[in-house]
């Protein structure tokens, strides 16, 4: 054999076993893929059988808001090889509702309250007698918040939910007050006075206070409107929340041709916000009710340097143009 056959065959040698190694790290690669997936599959499988409804009542019972997040990711697991479990329906819906209120994104807090709101409607056809309030309940909150987001076209669900529970003979202390905001939503100024009335003796707050007065406003029981804003100016801490209420009674003094007073309020809330809009606008209309047209579009322009769509500047300068 001559130097040039023996250098041919050394080489084929050399790839051969190239070739072998690499389809002996391929073959190994495969098997061990092939590990990789049967071990996902396994504890999938096993997490699956592993877990239960008794597992998600026991996570609820802790009452603990670091499960909310295990409670959701299980209950989904178990809706797909159980979707009509009852146990799992109710917390998994209680899970999506919690999770949705905690989300600052708008389009998660949606994803979160629909499927609260499918799950839970879903358990309610199979739900045992004495946790048919509490899903009534969860779920007039969840059309609450649903609410919020679509501009009142859940207010009246949020309503019906409620009520249900109530009659139900459900308690919880916020009840009341989503009933009132949801009326006060629908324009329903009696009822929601009527609900807010109803929160009141459960609890008191500054925020409640200022709701009932702006119903009682715009069902023209000025009176009644005024007692409660002057608990909220002479008690109060916060200054959003005074500021408001001084500017509810300013425009109460305004319909009862009270000029000074509401003026008085109107500077107030001035000395400590100048750029409160409404504040200006009302400062305007009160030059406008004096005969003073020049001072009070000049009020009116300086609304809209501060809210350029504020609606009562914009008609204002444009009645009174010249």
């Amino acid at each position: 054999m001559d130097e040039y056959e023996f250098t041919n065959e050394n080489t084929a040698k050399k790839k051969n076993h190239i070739i072998r190694n690499i389809i002996s790290i391929l073959v190994g690669l495969l098997l061990i893929a092939a590990i990789v997936v049967g071990i996902v599959f396994a504890l999938k499988n096993f997490n699956s059988h592993h877990i239960s409804a008794k597992t998600l009542s026991k996570y609820w019972s802790e009452q603990d808001s670091t499960k909310y997040e295990k409670i959701y990711n299980d209950g989904k697991i178990l809706l797909q090889s159980d979707p009509f479990n009852n146990t799992a329906l109710i917390y998994y819906g209680y899970s999506c509702f919690y999770l949705a209120v905690s989300q600052t994104d708008s389009s998660e807090i949606q994803n979160y309250l629909e499927e609260c709101i499918s799950s839970l409607r879903l358990a309610l056809y199979s739900a045992k007698e004495k946790t048919i309030p509490q899903i009534h309940y969860m779920l007039g909150k969840a059309y609450f918040y649903k609410n919020k987001i679509a501009e009142n076209y859940y207010a009246d669900l949020t309503i019906e939910n409620l009520n249900k529970a109530l009659a139900l003979g459900y308690e919880a202390d916020d009840i009341y007050e989503y009933l009132g905001m949801s009326y006060a939503a629908l324009g329903k100024t009696t009822e929601s006075i009527a609900a807010f009335s109803e929160a009141l003796l459960v609890r008191e707050s500054n925020n409640l206070l200022v709701s009932i007065a702006e119903q009682y406003m715009k069902n023209e029981q000025y009176n009644s409107s005024k007692q409660y804003l002057f608990r909220v100016i002479n008690n109060c801490d916060n200054d959003l929340l005074i500021e408001k209420s001084r500017l509810m009674l300013a425009n109460i003094y305004l319909e009862e041709e009270n000029i000074e007073d509401a003026q008085k309020e109107f500077e107030e809330v001035l000395k400590n916000n100048t750029n409160s809009d409404d504040a200006h606008y009302g400062i305007g209309v009160i030059y406008e009710k004096q005969g003073n047209i020049v001072k009070a579009r000049a009020e009116w322009r300086n609304t809209l340097k501060i809210r350029g769509n504020h609606a009562g500047a914009l008609k204002k300068l444009s009645e009174t143009k010249k």
